[in-house]
C-alpha cells in the first residue's frame, strides 16, 4: 500500500505527540489517573452495551440509541486513550503519518456521530412524552435504524472530507504536534502551506453539525416543555422531567465543551486550553455518560439488579 506522504510529496513521515505535559514529576501520577480513567470508560460503556443488549426491559428505542452512544464513546476513547498513555512512559510518543490520518478520521467519524445520536435521542424523548400512544409506531425499528444509518453515513463523509483536506497540506516545517492525539487544530498549526481553505471547510462543517443537531434538540425540548407544563398531574410532570434529565445533562456538558473548543478562530486558540477541553470531551465524558444514565435511571438500575440475580 502506497504511503500517503509519497502521494503528496510531504517531507514528514511521522509525527511526535507532545502529550498532556512535559513535566517528568507528573508523568507517573497522570499515567495512573488516565489508566484508571480508561478502565472506567471501558467497563462502564461495555456494561451499558451488555445491559441494553440482554435485558428484555431495555429493548426500546431509547436504549437502542443509548447502546450506540456507548459504542461511539468506547470507540473514540479507545482511539485516543491507549496511545496517550504511551506518552507518559516513553520519551517520544511517535505516530506514523498514515496512523495519524487514520486516527483523525476515526475520531472525526465517532465524534460527529455522537452529535446526531444525541439529536435522535432528543427526538425519541419528544415522541415518548408528546405522542405516547403512537410512540412504538413512530419510533419503529426501521425508523431507529434509518436515523442511525444517516448519522453514520453523514459522519463518514464529513470525516473523509476533513482528513483528505488536512493531509493534502504540506507538513514540511515541523512534525511535533502539541497535543495528545492527532486533531485538526494542532495539525493546522504546523502546516507550512496556506490553510485558509481547510480552516473554512472545517469551520463550516463544525458549524453545520453543531447548529443542525442543536436545533433538533432545542426544538424537541421546547415542545416537551410546553407539553409538560400543560399536564394537570404533578406526578406526571415529575415523571416526564425525570425521563429527560440524563440526556439533558449529557447534552449540556458535551455541546458546551465543543462550542468552547471549535467555534472560534484559530488565532484566538490556546493549544494548552484546547488540550484541557479535549481531555474533557474525549476521556471524561465517555466515563461520565454511563454513570449519568445509570445513576439517574431506574430502569437501568433495575436491569443491573436483574443481571446480578441471574449471575448469583
Amino acid at each position: 500500500m502506497t504511503n500517503l506522504n509519497e502521494t503528496i510529496g510531504s517531507q514528514v513521515t511521522e509525527f511526535i505527540l507532545i502529550g498532556i505535559t512535559n513535566n517528568p514529576e507528573l508523568q507517573s501520577p497522570l499515567f495512573g489517573v488516565f489508566f484508571l480513567n480508561y478502565m472506567a470508560i471501558a467497563l462502564g460503556n461495555l456494561g451499558l452495551i451488555i445491559l441494553t443488549s440482554v435485558d428484555l426491559h431495555l429493548q426500546t428505542p431509547m436504549y437502542f440509541f443509548l447502546r450506540h452512544l456507548a459504542y461511539v464513546d468506547l470507540g473514540y476513547s479507545t482511539a485516543i486513550g491507549p496511545k496517550m498513555l504511551v506518552s507518559f512512559i516513553e520519551e517520544k510518543n511517535i505516530i506514523s503519518y498514515n496512523g495519524c490520518a487514520i486516527q483523525i478520521c476515526f475520531i472525526s467519524v465517532l465524534i460527529t456521530c455522537e452529535f446526531f445520536i444525541l439529536s435522535a435521542m432528543a427526538y425519541d424523548r419528544y415522541v415518548a412524552i408528546c405522542k405516547p400512544l403512537l410512540y412504538m409506531v413512530i419510533m419503529s425499528d426501521r425508523v431507529c435504524w434509518v436515523l442511525l444509518a444517516i448519522s453514520y453515513v453523514h459522519s463518514l463523509i464529513v470525516s473523509l472530507v476533513i482528513t483528505i483536506k488536512l493531509f493534502n497540506l504540506s507538513f514540511c516545517e515541523s512534525n511535533v504536534i502539541r497535543h495528545f492525539y492527532c486533531d485538526s487544530l494542532p495539525l493546522l498549526s504546523i502546516v507550512c502551506s496556506d490553510t485558509s481553505e481547510t480552516e473554512l471547510i472545517i469551520m463550516i462543517i463544525s458549524a453545520f453539525n453543531l447548529i443542525s443537531s442543536v436545533s433538533i434538540i432545542l426544538a424537541s425540548y421546547m415542545i416537551i416543555l410546553v407539553t409538560i407544563l400543560r399536564m394537570n398531574s404533578a406526578e406526571g410532570r415529575q415523571k416526564a422531567f425525570s425521563t429527560c434529565g440524563s440526556h439533558l445533562t449529557v447534552v449540556t456538558v458535551f455541546y458546551g465543551t465543543l462550542i468552547f473548543m471549535y467555534l472560534q478562530p484559530q488565532s484566538s486558540h490556546s493549544l494548552d486550553t484546547d488540550k484541557i477541553a479535549s481531555v474533557f470531551y474525549t476521556l471524561v465524558m465517555p466515563m461520565l455518560n454511563p454513570l449519568i444514565y445509570s445513576l439517574r435511571n431506574k430502569e437501568v438500575k433495575g436491569a443491573v439488579k436483574r443481571l446480578f440475580k441471574k449471575l448469583m
